[in-house]
Formats: C-alpha cells, sequence, structure tokens
C-alpha cells in the first residue's frame, strides 16, 4: 500500500499544490468497503488507470472514469467503490489555477466529476495510457508533470494578488480570518467574494469551512486517541457542537458515526492522512 503526496517542480508550485498517488493491492476475494470522499478545500484532475465507480447521493447514474475525471470544488461527499488493484494519480490544484489554465468559471463544476477529456481534449487518454504502463511513481509524476507543463505554457488567465492570497488562505496555520485576507488582498470584500467564486467555485467563507472541516477530519485519523473536544479546540473550532454542526453539514453524520465507518485504507491498516 503507497500512500504519497510529492511536492512538484518548483516552475509548477503556482498552480499545483500536490501530486496524490495511491496505490492498493487488497487480497483475492476480500470485500473491500467503498471509501466516502470528504469535501477537500481543493480542485483536482484524477487520473484512474485502474478500475474504479463513483457515486453521489441522489443522483441516478454512477460514474465509471473511461480515463480522468476533473473535481471541482466539493462541499458534499461522493462515494468511491474500488477493487482488489487501484491505482490512481491526483494533480491537486492551488486555489485558482484552473481557471488560470482554462479561463473558465469554477463554478460550472462546483460538486461535479467532469470526464477530463471534456475539458483537455484526447491527451488526457494518451496520458492514462503511459500511467498505466510506467514502471514507477516516479515516472508517473514525470509522465503528468510534462503534460501540466504544456497546459501552463498555453493558460488562458494571469494571475493576480487574490490567486496568491487564496493560496495563503491553504496554509495549515490554522488561520480563518477571512478579514486578514481580504485585506491582504487590496480588494472590498465584493470585489474578493466575486473573483474567489470565480477561481475556486464557492465562497471564500465556505472554502474556510471546508479547510477546516478538512483539517479536524484528518488530525483525528492521525491522532485517534484524541478526544473530539480536543479536536475541535486545535481547529478552530468554538466546541464540539460547533465541529459537530460541520460534519452533519458536509458528510450527513455526526463526527462519531462518521469516524466509525470502514474504508478501504483502514482494511489495510491505515487511515486517510494523506
Amino acid at each position: 500500500m503507497h500512500l504519497k503526496e510529492i511536492i512538484p517542480h518548483e516552475f509548477l508550485s503556482s498552480f499545483v499544490r500536490c501530486y496524490r498517488i495511491i496505490d492498493f493491492e487488497f487480497p483475492d476475494n476480500q470485500q473491500i468497503p467503498a471509501k466516502v470522499y470528504t469535501p477537500r478545500p481543493e480542485q483536482c484532475l484524477q487520473f484512474f488507470p485502474s478500475l474504479t465507480k463513483i457515486a453521489y447521493e441522489g443522483r441516478a447514474n454512477d460514474i465509471v472514469p473511461k480515463n480522468a475525471i476533473l473535481f471541482g470544488q466539493h462541499s458534499i461527499v461522493n462515494t468511491r467503490t474500488v477493487y482488489a488493484r487501484f491505482l490512481s494519480f491526483q494533480v491537486v490544484f492551488q486555489p485558482g489555477a484552473l481557471y488560470k489554465l482554462l479561463g473558465m468559471s469554477a463554478d460550472l463544476i462546483t460538486n461535479e466529476a467532469v470526464d477530463a477529456t471534456d475539458i483537455f481534449g484526447l491527451e488526457i487518454e494518451e496520458v492514462n495510457d503511459q500511467l498505466f504502463h510506467s514502471k514507477s511513481h516516479l515516472e508517473m509524476v514525470t509522465i503528468v508533470e510534462a503534460f501540466i507543463i504544456k497546459k501552463i505554457k498555453v493558460a488562458k488567465k494571469e494571475a493576480q494578488r487574490i490567486d496568491h492570497v487564496a493560496i495563503l488562505m491553504t496554509s495549515p496555520d490554522l488561520s480563518y480570518s477571512l478579514d486578514g485576507f481580504v485585506s491582504q488582498s487590496f480588494l472590498s470584500h465584493r470585489q474578493f467574494n466575486r473573483k474567489f467564486i470565480e477561481r475556486t467555485g464557492i465562497s471564500p467563507k465556505a472554502f474556510l469551512r471546508i479547510k477546516r472541516f478538512d483539517q479536524a477530519y484528518r488530525m483525528k485519523n492521525n491522532f485517534p486517541e484524541l478526544s473530539w473536544f480536543k479536536i475541535a479546540i486545535n481547529c478552530g473550532y468554538e466546541d464540539y457542537q460547533h465541529l459537530s454542526k460541520d460534519y452533519k453539514d458536509l458528510t450527513g453524520l455526526t463526527p462519531i458515526a462518521f469516524f466509525a465507518m470502514e474504508s478501504p485504507e483502514r482494511l489495510l491498516g491505515s487511515e486517510e492522512t494523506y
């Protein structure tokens, strides 16, 4: 089992936050629980060299990726079914990167999983095929970076100061002061809100809420011995009830109920800390 987050080449750092490689192999005939994928403060391009299935509650049709999926910013969960051999490669973009690359308002794909071929063309199929035949994770990074560099060279939009501020909003310093970020952008609150939605697909207030929830979720996975009260305080919540409300709004379950759910990682003796 390999769960890796790899920092991109410095040239790409204003567009790509990290690469995330998820590489599982389960014993034959073992029952594999579905993975409930929580909202994260990110947009990503995910390649699927191996078979998987993605489902959203209330939506009629499951998604079976042909090559890759472009995930907009999510504020809802989706459920992913994996099989005995699972391999995926995620390009986790910096906030605003997709807007710069595509010139497309990010709110068009909020809470959506879009076939990447519809956005990037048939080149996606070629990249996924190269990933399938690659011999190592390092080779996979080289393949994907070559693709991303080509896209950056023909980016549709230039960076603005708000893009730098949006990246600061993903830092793990537990800062949730929206006024401070707005001040650094040299924009009014209304301008900041409009431009932020255009770049990320959701409001800055909602983005910071998801960031805090995501930090609490991963802190509990990293340190399961910590009480939910300590998790809440360490992640900037006023109290457990405040944390519980975010869990219910973003997952439909209480923190305790969600943490008790099975996952493919737990089956292999790990947790989702990546």
